[in-house]
């Protein structure tokens, strides 16, 4: 999920977004002072895994950046997480927002890091003491920092995709913060991809990094979010596909909200049973059971809720047709 030094992204001295990477380091085989000459960790964690006793979890590094000029790869996505001081965007505030730029083929490949921007921002009151521990952004981090909303914005704006482990609760942070946000198509990657169909026994970004073999700094913005480019890139399941393109896939598709105002009271567990959740009318939806389904759906539920929930052949629930544009907005 979601310091001053080290925070601000694991590549610059200072935060910001850049594009122009680092000299990289020569390959070196890995030994360290402490451990034998001729020692490989490589070699060994293979040895021990090839007994089929021992898993291993490779420490997760994360991918070089690049000029955007120079990849081959013609899409741009951004990944995005925030670290906020609650959970409700009216009241609460954005205190660490980090996003990757990679980019992407029309098939669902991963290509290129090829941007990223990272920042700290002081909020109107302190920060609680939940979010401290989880985060482990303190106020003193955070004491007269402002988030560079321009390099954020040069980083999101030629996006084709912007991406969130929990869309639902970053998008309106972000939209909060910049209107730049609210003109994006934006996916899901805990919604959008059946993660269970592809082995993994959670959706939980710890879950899927440790079944993925790696292991990472957990809730600081920018780490996370290359953490999550390294699941959604890496092989997964029986095609061995990246999850990647099943969340390209689920974005390009169409959705349809269905609403089922004004059913009877004692039809609310058949509908809580079909999937419906209830809206109390607090973040501007209609007060009443609702699903969201592929518009593929669409003919089959009116059907349901016509002969299950309404008895009336001519009922016309309320219907609101979203794409990736308009999901995840409150």
């Amino acid at each position: 999920m979601k310091s001053i030094s080290s925070q601000f992204d694991l590549f610059d001295d200072a935060p910001g977004y850049r594009q122009t990477p680092r000299a990289t380091p020569r390959k070196r085989k890995s030994e360290s002072p402490s451990t034998p000459p001729g020692w490989d960790d490589e070699e060994a964690a293979q040895r021990l895994e090839q007994g089929g006793r021992y898993r291993i979890l490779r420490k997760l590094v994360p991918r070089p950046i690049i000029p955007r000029a120079e990849s081959a790869f013609p899409n741009l996505a951004v990944l995005v997480d925030t670290e906020t001081t609650g959970l409700n965007h009216a009241k609460d505030e954005i205190i660490e927002i980090g996003a990757v730029a990679f980019t992407y083929d029309d098939e669902g490949a991963v290509g290129d890091v090829v941007g990223i921007y990272s920042g700290l921002r002081q909020p109107s009151d302190p920060i609680p003491a939940e979010i401290i521990r989880l985060t482990g952004i303190t106020d003193e981090m955070v004491a007269g920092l402002e988030i560079d909303v321009a390099a954020l914005d040069a980083l999101i704006e030629p996006a084709d995709l912007v991406i969130a482990h929990n869309a639902a609760f970053d998008r309106p942070f972000c939209e909060k913060l910049s209107p730049t946000f609210a003109s994006k198509a934006w996916a899901c990657s805990v919604k959008e991809i059946p993660w269970a169909d592809l082995g993994f026994e959670g959706n939980k970004l710890g879950y899927l990094v440790g079944q993925s073999g790696l292991f990472h700094e957990g809730h600081r913005a920018t780490d996370d979010c290359n953490a999550l480019l390294e699941v959604l890139a890496r092989p997964a399941g029986e095609g061995g596909a990246p999850p990647f393109s099943q969340l390209l896939r689920s974005s390009e598709r169409s959705r349809v909200r269905i609403y089922a105002e004004n059913a009877a009271f004692d039809m609310k567990d058949h509908l809580k049973g079909r999937g419906y959740r209830w809206s109390d009318g607090s973040d501007g939806r209609p007060r009443a059971w609702w699903i969201e389904i592929d518009d593929e759906l669409e003919e089959e539920e009116l059907r349901y809720l016509r002969t299950e929930i309404y008895g009336w052949e001519d009922a016309e629930p309320l219907i609101q047709r979203l794409t990736a544009f308009d999901r995840y907005r409150t």
